[in-house]
Formats: structure tokens, C-alpha cells, sequence
């Protein structure tokens, strides 16, 4: 799915895989088995695609905690400016580490465009200081348990036994990296939210392998103002 936007908000925008972070197929005989999904859970994750929130939609808000033992609130953030919000799945993926550090290589422009950049993932706040610390990551990574807000946007999905067997091969225990036996992820998806809790662009995909384009969010962050 490529990045979309209001009408008001028309520009050229487009889907990264790897999004300006080392390649991810560095890590191939990980990254083929830890993040190859079945037939099964792909229509899954399609059918989330289908159901997620998008543009013109009023973001929820919601408060998750942080690495630092804190918590942040999407309302707060918004009271001072646009929120680019980025759904991944966690630190075991390679191609949600290559995303993020896209994002960190772009954050100042991200800043200056008057933006304010949060990552969300299932994982506990072990997993999500993991996913912070690897990758020298100095905006909020938040731990969303039970995948509460990724549901309120739409983007969960159930991972079927046959991946669940993929993923363990690998040493992927997701009920221990989330902290529930649920085996649910949401889809890699990046919101740019308007100060007044509209979403402006959104970038949600059911193929792993694709994420949002930094620069692309630049560009969508730059039209609001």
C-alpha cells in the first residue's frame, strides 16, 4: 500500500524497504525464517490492512509507557504539534530495525518539519529498551501490552501455528517477547496525525518487507504547515 493523504495534501509518495538503515538481508538466514510468513497469516495481516484506520480518520488517544519508566500520551504530544506515529512489529525483526534507523537518520529533518516522531511495538518495555539501545534510537519507543492501541487503529493480526513453528525455529518466542500467549502482531503501519487528531497521511502494509519512506513523511509533515 503506498503512503496516502488527504486530497488537500497531494504528493508524490512512495514505499521503502529498509528506509536508509543497513539491509536487512544482511541478516538473511534469520530474516527469511524469523519474519517469513505463511499464505495463512498474510491473508490475516491483508484483512487487518483492510480494517485499519486511514486518512481522514481521528486518531485515538492513548498513553503507553516508555523506556525510561515514564508514559506518553498522544494528546500531549499533539498539543504541541503534528505526531508521526510508527507501528512495528519488534526488535527481533530485522526489517523494523532498519525502519527505525531510517527514522533516527532523518529525525532532525523530521523536527524541523515540525514533527514528532513515536514508535509502538507489542513487545515488553525489556524488549522495547532492546530495540532502543541497539539502534541508538533517541526518540519515544513505547510497549503497547496486548497490542491495545495497534487494535484501537486496526492493524492486529493473528499469527497461525505454521508461522508460530517459523518463528520458534529461530528462537522467536513471541509470547515471551510480548508478554502474552495471544501470538498477535500488528502490520508495519506509520500515521503523520494532525494536531486536532486527524490523520493526514498513513502507510499501512501487509508485506513486511515494506515500510514508510522517511523522507516521504517529511514531505507529508511539511504540507501541514
Amino acid at each position: 500500500m503506498r503512503f496516502t493523504l488527504l486530497p488537500a495534501l497531494l504528493v508524490a509518495l512512495t514505499a521503502a524497504a529498509g528506509c536508509g538503515g543497513p539491509d536487512a538481508s544482511d541478516d538473511a538466514p534469520t530474516a527469511a525464517l524469523a519474519t517469513g510468513d505463511s499464505a495463512e497469516v498474510s491473508a490475516s495481516a491483508e484483512m487487518a490492512v483492510g480494517g485499519a484506520l486511514g486518512v481522514g480518520d481521528r486518531a485515538p488517544d492513548f498513553e503507553l509507557p516508555d523506556i525510561d519508566g515514564g508514559t506518553v500520551q498522544l494528546s500531549d504530544l499533539l498539543a504541541n504539534g503534528p505526531v508521526v506515529l510508527t507501528f512495528y512489529r519488534g526488535a527481533w525483526c530485522p526489517y523494523c530495525n532498519s525502519s527505525l534507523q531510517g527514522f533516527q537518520a532523518e529525525l532532525g529533518d523530521i523536527m524541523d518539519a515540525g514533527g514528532y516522531l513515536v514508535a509502538v511495538s507489542p513487545q515488553t518495555e525489556i524488549g522495547s529498551q532492546e530495540m532502543a539501545s541497539s539502534n541508538a534510537l533517541s526518540f519515544p519507543v513505547l510497549s503497547d501490552a496486548g497490542n491495545r492501541v495497534s487494535r484501537a487503529f486496526g492493524l492486529v493480526f493473528k499469527v497461525d501455528q505454521d508461522t508460530q513453528a517459523q518463528y520458534e525455529l529461530v528462537g522467536i518466542d513471541l509470547a515471551a517477547v510480548n508478554g502474552s500467549d495471544a501470538w498477535e502482531l500488528p502490520v508495519p503501519a506509520t500515521y503523520v496525525i494532525d494536531t486536532d487528531g486527524t490523520i493526514r497521511a498513513a502507510f499501512v502494509e501487509a508485506d513486511y518487507t515494506q515500510r514508510a519512506d522517511p523522507r516521504d513523511v517529511i514531505a507529508a509533515l511539511e504540507q501541514l504547515t
